[in-house]
């Protein structure tokens, strides 16, 4: 089920409690109903809303993880497994970005460009949104087991670093495909008596109610509850590492701006995407339960869908911030490109020669030189600092 067109199945939706037993959610307007919920304001703040935060959310999307694709693509920084993760996040947000233009004109003036775009552009966004969710749980483990070994997630093999970066995102990608299958077969373009145009789900009568919630519950499941729960024990085992590091010699000052960005990726995931499942479960278990029979209430939780929905959708502008920009030595990369663009060469392999930021991988910290890293174990160091 697509993630952006989830206000859309709400939209014409009044629940006729008097004959619940042969109410389908999918394939009646509210018209068909004795009672009727004229939900024509929905739309037009919806035609209002969406669009603006879309172009937002496009533009600076657009910058963030383009730089991102750049840099590590043309300047060959894909070093260990969490770049490689990161640099597929950037394309996930990237995809799911170029689907907003398509939504925000639906929103405007209603789906006018076909079933197969609205087959397409459904089912992208739900693959390229789950596989960031999947992506963001990856990293965390990443981290945690460079963390837990006490040095890089690699060995020296050339072939074998190649066969851990491709298997993960091969997992991730196809989780997200299958995940992405249902909006493909079942969405499609809805014309109400009004003469407005939707792209939504439309299921069989027979299964509308269970394959809705069904879906519902599992993408609150997977695409919030999994990856959250994941993070915080990998990042709880990070931070419980970096509490103990006062005898290695870090700095307290240091320490502090860890624990910050640990706060921070964790709480704009819980800022962004809590709300939003919040309501997605009030929604499943009104389908399940039919308990919303009040037309305000119906217009109040599409509303609730549509705002939470795009502060959900903010994540793939802050990752680039989250995932790379903290890092102290992607910074390094872009520093030298601004300084040195049209020069050749490999930036990755001209790190700067100064004591580094702390990494959350803590590899190095307690147990080398203060004066330099060797060339080996530059390579093995990942962008991904905090």
């Amino acid at each position: 089920m697509s993630f952006h067109s989830d206000y859309e199945f709400h939209e014409n939706y009044y629940d006729h409690y008097n004959d619940s037993s042969n109410y389908s959610y999918y394939d009646e307007d509210f018209e068909d109903y004795h009672t009727v919920c004229d939900k024509s304001d929905v739309r037009s703040f919806a035609g209002l809303f969406l669009p603006v935060v879309y172009s937002l959310a496009l533009v600076v999307g657009l910058a963030g993880n383009s730089m991102v694709v750049f840099i590590y693509l043309f300047h060959k920084c894909l070093r260990t497994l969490t770049d490689v993760l990161i640099l597929n996040l950037a394309f996930a947000d990237l995809l799911l970005l170029f689907t907003l233009p398509f939504w925000a004109a639906g929103a405007m003036n209603g789906w006018e460009i076909g079933v197969v775009a609205c087959k397409i552009t459904a089912a992208l966004y739900t693959i390229n949104f789950s596989c960031s969710m999947f992506l963001l749980a990856f990293i965390s483990v990443d981290r945690y087991r460079a963390l837990a070994q006490g040095s890089s997630t690699y060995t020296r093999s050339p072939e074998k670093p190649r066969r851990q970066r491709l298997i993960p995102c091969l997992l991730v990608w196809t989780a997200a495909f299958m995940f992405g299958l249902p909006d493909f077969f079942f969405t499609t373009v809805k014309q109400h008596s009004s003469g407005h145009k939707s792209c939504r789900a439309v299921y069989p009568h027979s299964m509308a109610q269970a394959a809705k919630a069904s879906l519902e519950f599992l993408e609150v499941s997977l695409n919030f509850l999994l990856p959250f729960l994941v993070m915080m024990f990998c990042y709880y085992q990070v931070g419980k590492t970096l509490s103990q590091t006062a005898t290695t010699g870090m700095r307290e000052v240091q320490r502090w701006k860890a624990f910050r960005v640990l706060i921070a990726v964790v709480g704009v995931f819980l800022l962004t995407q809590l709300p939003y499942n919040i309501v997605k479960l009030i929604r499943t278990i009104d389908i399940i339960y039919s308990l919303v029979t009040s037309c305000e209430v119906s217009k109040g939780l599409d509303q609730a869908t549509q705002v939470t929905e795009s502060l959900a959708l903010t994540h793939c502008c802050l990752n680039p911030i989250l995932y790379v920009f903290i890092g102290s030595s992607f910074k390094v990369h872009v520093l030298k490109i601004a300084k040195r663009y049209g020069q050749t060469g490999r930036l990755c392999h001209q790190e700067s020669r100064q004591p580094p930021r702390v990494e959350i991988t803590l590899k190095t910290q307690a147990h080398t030189n203060s004066n330099a890293y060797s060339e080996s174990d530059e390579e093995q160091t990942s962008t991904f600092t905090i």
